[in-house]
């Protein structure tokens, strides 16, 4: 089973930044579209940004444009999510995943495997 794993969670202040990040030990997805997902209590599981294989083309969520970038480095089997003035309706536990089947880059069930997810505490 494949695992990703993400780190760079915490508590910040509103206006701060977190860089997140999601390692792949062991496997390479330097071919597929890896993605940011989060996901609050009760909700269901939000998409955030996408990166394509090379990094050349991202997408993100009207929500986080302009605040948050999404970026990979495949060399290291890592991609990454900073995210600046953060805001405390960012407030989620925050999930990578590889685009591994057909449809939107934004669908949740695209994606497969999943990692086990970071919690991410914006105060006011």
């Amino acid at each position: 089973q494949v695992q990703l794993v993400e780190s760079g969670g915490g508590l910040v202040q509103a206006g701060g930044s977190l860089r997140l990040s999601c390692a792949a030990p062991g496997r390479t997805f330097s071919t597929s579209v890896m993605g940011w997902f989060r996901q609050v209590p009760g909700k269901e599981r939000e998409f955030v940004a996408a990166v394509s294989w090379s990094g050349s083309i991202t997408y993100y969520a009207d929500s986080v444009k302009g605040r948050f970038t999404v970026s990979r480095d495949n060399a290291k089997n890592t991609m990454y999510l900073q995210m600046n003035s953060l805001e405390p309706e960012d407030t989620a536990v925050y999930y990578c995943a590889v685009k591994t089947k057909g449809g939107d880059t934004s669908w949740s069930r695209a994606y497969d495997p999943w990692g086990q997810g970071t919690q991410v505490t914006v105060s006011s």
